[in-house]
């Protein structure tokens, strides 16, 4: 789950708007904006901080006016949602490609089944909007897991490369794996892997005219009460960063 702006960059008088969508590989099904489904969904500046306000089952679900001139940051934090696994292979393919670890022998070591098991999920997902200069900085706001970006893609990555950190915690997550997604605009998509520094700091290649967006997964057991409401084995946190190189 991510939000994806309709235009990456806008003057102070537009209006903000941005989709959030569900899927894969940077395509999805747009989601519409259901105050039930989110436990957090702001808008950020350097100066102040606001709620996105929209009408139930309106898409896109951010629409919302800027603070003003400079970067703004606009951030999701998806209720805990469940998948179900009957499939133990297709666990293991998720565990490896996200790079979550020795599944099996954590798996195993819990006595869970690898016949039947359910896993909870939260999305924590930000855009990068540039408004007027687009002047600015990203910053962590707060979620449990957050990907914060060092470099101001619509005013500092003309050098070709993008720095972001890897939050989890309030802490840096070093040597963790960020897929990244590097669209065009006729829609041609590459995706490669990163990793993050001792101090939870990636370096990735970026070019211009080319829409990004940034995972990494956080794997955990469950808290005794929310795997009592869920029934889960597992709870994954998606941390989602997107933005624009113009």
């Amino acid at each position: 789950m991510w939000l994806e702006p309709l235009e990456w960059q806008v003057t102070p008088g537009d209006t903000l708007e941005a989709q959030l969508l569900n899927g894969e590989e940077f395509s999805g099904n747009r989601q519409p904006y259901l105050p039930n489904r989110f436990v957090m969904f702001n808008l950020f500046s350097e100066g102040r901080a606001t709620r996105v306000q929209n009408r139930t089952g309106n898409t896109p679900a951010l629409a919302s006016p800027p603070h003003g001139d400079g970067l703004h940051i606009a951030a999701y934090q998806s209720t805990p949602n469940t998948l179900n696994y009957d499939e133990w292979e297709k666990f293991l393919r998720f565990a490896d490609h996200k790079d979550l670890g020795d599944v099996a022998a954590m798996h195993d070591a819990r006595n869970l089944s690898r016949d039947f098991f359910i896993e909870t999920y939260t999305r924590f997902s930000k855009t990068l909007f540039g408004v007027g200069s687009g002047a600015g900085a990203d910053r962590r706001i707060g979620l449990e897991t957050e990907l914060v970006a060092l470099t101001n893609p619509y005013t500092e990555a003309q050098a070709g490369q993008m720095r972001v950190q890897l939050f989890y915690r309030g802490s840096p997550r070093a040597d963790a794996q960020v897929e990244v997604f590097e669209k065009a605009s006729d829609g041609g998509l590459r995706i490669f892997l990163v990793r993050t520094d001792g101090n939870g700091v990636a370096t990735l290649p970026v070019r211009s005219g080319h829409d990004y967006m940034l995972d990494a997964v956080v794997l955990r057991e469950p808290t005794s009460e929310l795997a009592a409401a869920t029934d889960a084995a597992w709870e994954t946190l998606w941390a989602n960063l997107t933005f624009h190189v113009p």
